[in-house]
């Protein structure tokens, strides 16, 4: 089985825009949403594409990824759930980690989000200044409620 171990913050601030961090486009949607499931269609700078099915929540999840033709992809758009997911991943070096950066567009700007994948749930990491509120336990920061519910409260102007 395939487990993700990760921590997600809210972004204060732009100071992790220091530097040049490789990046990479995102269009996601969702086959499925269940508690503690989802089926996820990814589609990465229009060039390849993954199905994930997650299993779980908070911390350390269920992960399984598969990558699937493009045409498929966009064959099964038409079967998502809720709306599409657009954001542009930015990957930063951070010790002997990784932090993923998505900066959302469209509909769930201005969200911006951090999250770094741990090793082990005990994997004790000094995390930078520019992390803002951990989400990890707030469901309404999954992309999955992303999707089907759109920005949470706080973001609604």
């Amino acid at each position: 089985m395939g487990v993700e171990i990760e921590r997600k913050f809210l972004v204060a601030g732009d100071r992790w825009r220091s530097g040049d961090h490789p990046s990479q486009g995102f269009r996601q949607f969702y086959l499925a949403r269940a508690d503690g499931f989802s089926a996820r269609v990814r589609i990465v700078d229009e060039a390849q594409a993954f199905l994930t099915l997650k299993t779980g929540r908070g911390r350390s999840r269920g992960e399984f990824e598969y990558p699937i033709p493009l045409r498929d992809a966009h064959d099964l758009e038409a079967a998502r759930t809720g709306e599409l997911i657009a954001k542009r991943r930015h990957r930063i070096a951070h010790g002997r980690h990784v932090i993923e950066v998505d900066v959302f567009e469209d509909a769930l700007h201005p969200l911006v989000v951090a999250e770094i994948e741990l090793e082990t749930e005990e994997d004790d990491v000094a995390l930078p200044d520019w992390f803002g509120r951990e989400v990890t336990d707030d469901p309404a920061f999954s992309n999955a409620a992303l999707a089907a519910d759109g920005l949470p409260e706080e973001f609604r102007s």
